[in-house]
Order: C-alpha cells, then structure tokens, then sequence
C-alpha cells in the first residue's frame, strides 16, 4: 500500500512525485511515455529551461527523483482505476498498484482535424500557444485559424511578433512544411506561405479515470478542481492539462503551469495523508 499513486510523467506528475517524496512519502509514479507535447522540440517560457527540450526536462526530472528513497518510478499504462473505500486500485500492464490517494496528471488530447501535413507539423511550425511558439516566429508571417471574439486579442498579440499576422476562418486543405515556415493550401483556393500556423484544435482527457471514477467535470470537458488541486472526490488529485479551476475557461497549458499545478495537487495529498493519521485509525 503506497501513500500516493500518480499517473502521469509529464510536468505535473513528476512534480507531484517530488513533492510528495520530499515529504518522505511512499509514491509511485506510472509514466505511460505519451505526451500531449510528445512532437514539441523545444519548451519555451519555463525559466532556467527556456529552450530545452521536453525530453530532456523530464530526464532531468527523473534524476532528481532517483534521490528520493520512497520515490518509485514505473514505465508501464494504468487501464483501470477503482475505488476501493478506503484506497484506490490501479490495474496496469505490468500488475495492481494499491494507495490511499491518487493524483491525476495524465493531460490531454488534441484531436486534429483531418489536414494532410498537419500533424507532422503540429507541436513545430503549427501550435496553439503563442506564449510557448510564438517568439520564435519574430519578424516573420504568422497566420492564424479561427473566428469568434477572442481572435483580435490574438492578432494583436502576435502582431507584435510577426511582421504581418493572416487570418483564416477555416483550416487549411493541406499543409506542407517548406525552408523557413509552411505552405498553406487554402480551403477558398490557392496558397500561401508563412512562417508558422497557430490554431485551436478540439481536445478531449487523454485517459479514462476520471470518468471510472465518476469525477466532476466541467463545460471544457476537463475535471473540475478547486484552488487546492482537490477533486470532487476528496483524496483524488489532479494537476495540469486535464484539470482547472471552474473560474478560467479552460487549462492554462504550459510546461512551467503544469509543474506548479503538480506541485500544489502532490501538497494537497501530503496534507489530506497527515490529517487522516492525526484522525486516527479508522
């Protein structure tokens, strides 16, 4: 019996973990090794790793866990999760794993639309972030896809950036990666060339637990937390993409946002262990 499973070995997971093991307590981390950012070169806007590559921060990460005794890493998929009353009982690969809290960092996914080329360029030349991609476009053309009132905020803010910023109602008919950007093959007839694409695509919990365990979410389709990462279940935690608080429309998706999420969903578990032991036995 582990004090805590997490599931997930993005930012928030691996966050959680060493917040919970800092804590001397007993944790184990399953990490599927599929990543919402799994095709993003390089992470940007995370200060002391601006730059670096995804791969690389979680590398780092799990070698500052190795230091931490009570600390279990495993590269296996959790396919089921119960609650058992008084723990939860994950099901993976690899055997059962049994804890008396759970924290949630599994993120999400964007489902693409049907674009030829799009999804070798996803997560590169085309994103839905400015803050994580839109720097590295500086001085070049930028187009963005999309329509509604949040769409002259992001033009005002890219144009800043870029030396001319294009928009689009539709997505385009075809995408091919050229030297220096894209070339948009448009749905109204022709192309055009730019340095890089930003749109938003639909996404959806990238694994079932929170509907196994019957989880509150909310309109985004994202599990409901409040300020504290705590669910609407009581020792069920989740931190980054998958989860927000019901005040913002939808996750704030970053790698640095991510991490601090975790680390408020691992303290959270911390705190929820230790009241039950100053409670007693049950």
């Amino acid at each position: 019996m582990y004090d805590a499973l997490v599931i997930g070995g993005g930012p928030a997971g691996l966050q959680a973990a060493l917040t919970l093991g800092r804590m001397h307590r007993t944790v184990v981390l399953v990490d599927s090794g599929r990543y919402r950012n799994g095709t993003v070169e390089h992470a940007h806007n995370f200060a002391t790793h601006d730059g670096r590559a995804p791969a690389e921060i979680r590398k780092l990460a799990r070698e500052d866990l190795a230091g931490y005794d009570t600390v279990e890493l495993r590269g296996t998929t959790v396919q089921t999760v119960r609650d058992t009353g008084d723990s939860f009982v994950a099901e993976t690969d690899d055997g059962s794993i049994e804890a008396r809290t759970l924290v949630l960092a599994t993120g999400l996914r964007d489902e693409l639309p049907a674009v030829p080329g799009l999804e070798e360029a996803w997560g590169r030349e085309v994103a839905a972030c400015p803050f994580c991609h839109g720097h590295e476009l500086a001085g070049r053309v930028i187009a963005l896809v999309g329509e509604g009132p949040h769409l002259p905020v992001m033009v005002a803010m890219l144009s800043r950036i870029g030396s001319d910023v294009v928009t689009f109602a539709e997505a385009p008919t075809r995408i091919e990666r050229i030297d220096g950007g894209l070339r948009l093959h448009l749905a109204v007839g022709g192309t055009t060339e730019v340095g890089g694409l930003f749109m938003h695509p639909p996404f959806v919990q990238s694994a079932p637990f929170a509907h196994q365990l019957g989880l509150e979410l909310l309109p985004s389709g994202c599990v409901r937390i409040d300020a504290l990462g705590q669910t609407s279940h009581p020792r069920v935690f989740a931190g980054g993409d998958l989860a927000h608080v019901a005040e913002l429309p939808m996750p704030m998706a970053s790698v640095l946002g991510s991490a601090a999420a975790g680390l408020t969903a691992g303290a959270s578990a911390v705190r929820v262990l230790a009241a039950g032991e100053v409670a007693g036995p049950r």
